[in-house]
């Protein structure tokens, strides 16, 4: 939202002071501009677009906005905002069919907007604070069974640089639970062979160290072979990167998201399985081999246990069934 000057303070502020990514801060921005429109489309005969509004001062320094300032019509509108006008968006959104978890996040974005007015002095309180999430439908995560990620992984061929490139990616996405864009960033000397560690950066700019099997390293070992050849007759070949495509350059998710789509057709393995559910197989693996859930938190870089606390739903689940596969039912036994 380019017109309006709390809203790009309020993005560069997740830039540059949380070390939001790139993508996540226009993420928020795209939230914030849908919700701007919605205020401006819904506020016929408020006050013209010129007429001056008066911010608090903020503690320790100048007002980012002072009383003598024109302020574009949506700034306006977005700190004289009530909390009954925040519902009025909820049921729009609803109306226009977006789904809980959509709406669960763009409430998510206004509440740390206004968060952030309020640290900033700029209102006296939280409009949105009081407004209640939507109930969520609970959607567990999928995983992959053993065998289905034994078969993805020994699909991609090995006689070529980039099958052994393509066996490498799988191997490190299982291995360590390791997000795609993680994963995409990782450079040559973030595998740690003697360790048998990697070193990632996460989310937030926070890195984390992440063991990683030996079956991964035997593949990624032979993987940089091939690649330091090609190299050493092409000059175009990024020296650091780890994963590149055929050109030298840094793969990009999207790309490692087609690749996976090819090798799941081959495996002859459901095409809606994504990279993203590799990551959730390797935690429910973990969890089903009694890995405690903070040491899995630990490896998925979860800030909140919460969020890994999910799996443990998919262990119950598994073990329930093992239970009843070898306890049928006690009419079953006397028929």
């Amino acid at each position: 939202m380019k017109d309006s000057v709390i809203v790009q303070d309020f993005l560069n502020y997740l830039r540059f002071e949380k070390r939001f990514s790139e993508h996540t801060a226009k993420c928020y921005g795209a939230d914030l501009s849908q919700f701007g429109e919605f205020l401006i489309g819904a506020s016929a005969g408020s006050p013209p677009a010129d007429e001056p509004i008066s911010l608090p001062q903020q503690q320790g320094g100048p007002a980012t906005a002072v009383a003598t300032q024109t302020k574009p019509r949506v700034d306006q509108l977005l700190v004289s905002l009530e909390t009954d006008t925040v519902r009025a968006y909820l049921a729009f959104l609803n109306e226009k069919q977006y789904s809980k978890t959509t709406i669960a996040r763009k409430l998510a974005t206004l509440r740390s907007f206004y968060k952030f007015l309020v640290k900033r002095n700029q209102i006296s309180s939280n409009p949105v604070t009081v407004v209640r999430t939507p109930k969520q439908e609970k959607k567990l995560p999928r995983f992959l069974e053993y065998e289905e990620v034994k078969r993805l992984l020994e699909t991609p061929p090995m006689d070529n640089w980039l099958g052994a490139r393509d066996r490498a990616i799988l191997e490190t996405l299982y291995s360590t639970g390791i997000r795609v864009s993680e994963l995409v960033a990782l450079n040559m000397d973030d595998i740690d062979f003697l360790g048998e560690v990697v070193h990632i950066r996460g989310k937030g700019k926070k890195e984390r160290i992440a063991p990683i099997g030996s079956s991964a390293l035997q593949v990624i070992q032979y993987y940089m072979e091939f690649r330091n050849k090609r190299a050493q007759s092409n000059s175009n070949f990024d020296s650091k990167v780890l994963f590149v495509n055929k050109h030298g350059r840094r793969l990009s998710t999207r790309s490692v998201r087609r690749k996976m789509d090819k090798y799941l057709k081959m495996a002859g393995l459901d095409p809606a399985i994504s990279p993203h559910t590799l990551r959730h197989s390797f935690a429910t693996h973990m969890l089903n081999n009694g890995a405690d859930l903070r040491s899995v938190q630990e490896l998925l870089g979860h800030q909140s246990l919460s969020t890994t606390q999910v799996y443990t739903h998919l262990t119950t689940r598994k073990l329930k069934e093992v239970y009843q596969n070898a306890h049928p039912r006690e009419e079953h036994q006397t028929q």
